[in-house]
């Protein structure tokens, strides 16, 4: 440290320790590291509760899905080049195939439309979770009878459906298949195997989950697929590893990211966890103002001791660096006790169950938190930017005394 900065230092060091005229100044020195403090607090806690959300989230659809997919109709040739491509990429671990459509679900008088997803389990579970989704029933009763075929339902389809492990239910295929009577609707009858429940609520209502085999036939697709996934050995990398591997595949075939495919949703979090970090920042500049206010008291009350100062030869720029100084030692002191303050609060509610939330509407049982290095720098160095911010004013105005007159009228 230089000397010039140690000479502000220790002046406003001493103006901190020295004892201020009347309890207003004072109490608009605690009111600024005060602000500060619950700011700080208030902004850190927010952005790791929304972490902890955002986290959670994607597990569950990383769960219910793929690091990425390959879209394509193919045929068992197709089938054969895809998977020596995934099988070739050093990022992939494991990939999977599966038959992908749409189709209507009848039980008990009532239709829906669904998302049918046929897949082999045996693969399926190397690449998501959905192995340990199942609340009831066994995969193991996909291969059915022999002659009905097992289907696994989302809990919340089950429910809507009212069709329970054991019930049977009738998929209609769009696709009409030719008859003597003309062409009618492809329908197979399925006798529900289980019922799974990943705690994503568009997975649980809309998509009904049955054996690879048993989806080629509904579908007409002989030993073809609409698609691979595979499960990356990190996920970070996901972006790049599918750009390689579009261009392994070509045009014919479409590779999509977790992301892409959840692009809105992931979208929406980020633009609120932006907005609530500006929102929660106006706090931290309120506090700030405080602090401004706190420094011009200051600067007045000490008008003699600056024109002192200034006539043993301290430069205008030393009296702003004092005030600076002085500043940073009030929101440094504000934004220390707002980071253990919001460290503090997200341990007590990621240990607690302060906040209990209805298991049936967000799938948690408590707040979940997630603290980020990142959000920890970026709301330290927005509290000693806004605290800097505000000793500019008074600053400037203490640089400006004149010390003739401030010795004199001071």
């Amino acid at each position: 440290m230089s000397s010039s900065s140690s000479f502000e230092s220790f002046i406003a060091l001493r103006y901190l320790r020295a004892k201020r005229k009347g309890l207003f100044a004072m109490v608009t020195t605690a009111i600024g590291v005060a602000g500060v403090t619950v700011g700080v607090a208030a902004l850190l806690t927010t952005l790791s509760v929304m972490n902890g959300f955002q986290t959670d989230i994607q597990k569950k659809i990383v769960g219910a899905q793929a690091h990425l997919t390959v879209y394509a109709s193919m045929s068992a040739s197709g089938r054969s080049h895809v998977e020596g491509v995934l099988a070739a990429d050093p990022e992939v671990a494991a990939c999977a195939p599966f038959v992908l459509g749409q189709a209507i679900l009848n039980s008990k008088g009532r239709s829906l439309g669904v998302v049918l997803k046929g897949l082999d389990p045996s693969r399926e579970f190397s690449v998501n979770d959905l192995g340990k989704t199942l609340l009831e029933g066994s995969w193991d009763g996909l291969k059915g009878d022999g002659k009905v075929p097992g289907i696994v339902l989302g809990a919340e389809l089950s429910a809507n459906m009212s069709a329970p492990v054991g019930a049977e239910v009738v998929l209609v295929s769009p696709k009409s298949v030719s008859t003597p009577l003309g062409m009618l609707p492809r329908m197979q009858r399925y006798t529900v195997a289980g019922v799974l429940h990943t705690g994503y609520y568009e997975y649980d209502a809309t998509t009904a989950y049955t054996s690879l085999e048993a989806a080629q036939k509904f579908f007409a697709m002989e030993e073809g697929a609409t698609g691979f996934g595979a499960r990356l050995k990190d996920i970070d990398p996901v972006d790049s590893a599918a750009r390689r591997l579009q261009g392994s595949l070509g045009q014919s075939y479409f590779v999509r990211t977790f992301k892409q495919m959840n692009r809105t949703l992931f979208a929406a979090l980020k633009l609120e966890k932006a907005v609530m970090f500006i929102i929660l920042t106006l706090i931290i500049l309120v506090a700030s103002l405080n602090i401004a206010s706190n420094l011009i008291l200051l600067g007045v009350e000490k008008t003699r001791d600056i024109g002192l100062l200034r006539a043993m030869g301290a430069t205008p720029t030393q009296v702003r660096k004092i005030f600076w100084t002085l500043g940073l030692f009030i929101g440094g002191a504000g934004v220390a006790g707002g980071m253990l303050l919001g460290l503090g609060l997200c341990w007590v509610i990621y240990t607690f169950p302060i906040v209990e939330l209805p298991g049936d509407i967000y799938y948690l049982s408590r707040v979940p938190v997630a603290v980020e290095l990142r959000d920890v720098l970026a709301v330290t160095v927005s509290g000693l930017l806004l605290s800097l911010l505000a000793t500019i004013y008074p600053a400037a105005r203490a640089s400006k005394v004149n010390p003739v007159e401030a010795i004199h009228y001071g």
